[in-house]
């Protein structure tokens, strides 16, 4: 290993444990966002593919925010691009469904 930071090879040596660290604190935005999100869209009123699509740029949002705390430089902590905005999206899906489906049901069907 090359004191510069790369491995053999020539590319970026990783840190798999803080990799993993990484993708969880992401993953834990992610429901927080889906809580806010289905919260949000069920009080709105927001129903069929409105309110999937609100999931998706609200998840999207989050995504941007994340690469704008690295300063874009999402290498040295997160393995692809696409990690950021896809690991765990549908897990945080189901909290989505949930929290706007119960708040839509509470304040306008009841």
């Amino acid at each position: 290993m090359a004191g510069d930071g790369t491995d053999d090879l020539g590319g970026p040596a990783y840190n798999e444990l803080a990799a993993m660290q990484n993708l969880a604190s992401v993953d834990y935005g992610r429901i927080f966002t889906a809580l806010l999100a289905g919260s949000t869209a069920g009080i709105l009123g927001l129903t069929g593919l409105y309110g999937f699509l609100f999931f998706f740029v609200s998840n999207g949002l989050l995504g941007l925010l994340v690469l704008q705390k690295y300063n874009v430089q999402y290498k040295p902590y997160f393995k692809k691009l696409h990690m950021i905005f896809t690991h765990g999206l549908f897990n945080s899906l189901l909290t989505y469904i949930l929290f706007w489906t119960f708040l839509y049901g509470l304040v306008h069907v009841y």
